[in-house]
């Protein structure tokens, strides 16, 4: 029989990766502190746990989808004494992505009590969560990952050994840096034909049959087209994973530009209140900065003028 498989964490992209194990007959115990995303769950065939420790209780292997640092300490009770509880003897798998630092560290520790610790940060949006179509990237001892690769199976297309933690992690900021400016890039070039009145369907047309298209480039353009920025990747996420690759690469003394801009303009799309919505919302911090430029050279035009 398989073994059960604890999860914790039921965001936008852990509740379709849970959904998917469970839908694939794995036996799953969930937690979420939102009690209600766990319903889905619960009707998928999943045992919902009162705790987190209840999940630590009832399944050797526990997958940690965790928005930070905070939030996965929390759960592992990792500062009080049932720690050492919690990971003796389970493996610890870590799908979140986190600074490499601290997972690090958190695998140290995890290994004095007794425990086994996996990196496996996913490449891919709710989308590719939902269908069960993720790359994940496995980090840690041989024989865990081993272990832990076949349970992934149903929420990944493809899995690929990375090396020992924190490479996995390491190689999803690397994936991330693309991403945050390729999606950055396809908003800025949607904002410039729109600003010269070209016609939007056929620039869609035209980038969607070309040599630079991809799944994420045609979903992201979809939704510029549209104006709908419902969330696969959300503008508070993506600003957190742009600050983590700049962190990453300022502690290795490696040059980011293109990354420091995307970082300010997402920052900026947070701060003027876009944060429940899809990271191409980008955009409107482009926009922002237009009419900033506008109207910083509209009084000169206009002293300029002589009747």
């Amino acid at each position: 029989m398989t073994e059960t498989v604890g999860f914790i964490g039921l965001g936008v992209m852990g509740q379709p990766m849970a959904l998917n194990l469970a839908r694939a007959g794995t036996p799953l115990v969930v937690w979420n502190r939102t009690r209600e995303k766990c319903d889905a769950l619960a009707a998928a065939g999943a045992q919902v746990a009162a705790s987190p420790d209840e999940v630590f209780r009832r399944a050797d292997v526990v997958i940690l989808m965790m928005i930070d640092e905070a939030s996965t300490d929390l759960v592992l009770g990792r500062s009080v004494a049932h720690f050492r509880t919690n990971v003796a003897g389970h493996v610890i798998v870590n799908m979140g992505t986190l600074p490499a630092d601290y997972s690090s560290a958190l695998a140290a520790e995890i290994r004095t009590a007794g425990g086994r610790y996996v990196e496996a940060p996913v490449s891919g949006s709710r989308a590719p969560a939902e269908a069960g179509q993720l790359v994940a990237m496995l980090a840690g001892a041989p024989e865990d990952v081993a272990r832990v690769e076949p349970l992934l199976a149903p929420m990944c297309r493809q899995t690929v050994a990375c090396g020992a933690v924190p490479q996995a992690l390491q190689m999803k900021l690397a994936v991330n840096l693309f991403l945050i400016t390729m999606v950055t890039g396809l908003a800025e070039a949607f904002h410039f034909a729109e600003g010269h009145g070209l016609d939007l369907d056929r620039f869609v047309e035209v980038l969607d049959a070309g040599p630079m298209a991809s799944a994420v480039s045609r979903m992201k353009l979809a939704k510029l087209r549209a104006g709908d920025y419902g969330v696969q990747a959300s503008i508070p996420d993506v600003f957190k994973n742009a600050r983590l690759v700049a962190e990453a690469a300022r502690a290795a003394e490696i040059a980011s530009p293109v990354l420091d801009i995307c970082h300010s303009l997402f920052g900026e799309t947070l701060a003027a209140g876009h944060d429940g919505l899809d990271m191409a919302a980008v955009v409107k911090a482009i926009q922002a900065r237009t009419a900033a430029q506008r109207a910083a050279t509209a009084p000169a035009q206009r002293a300029g003028v002589r009747p």
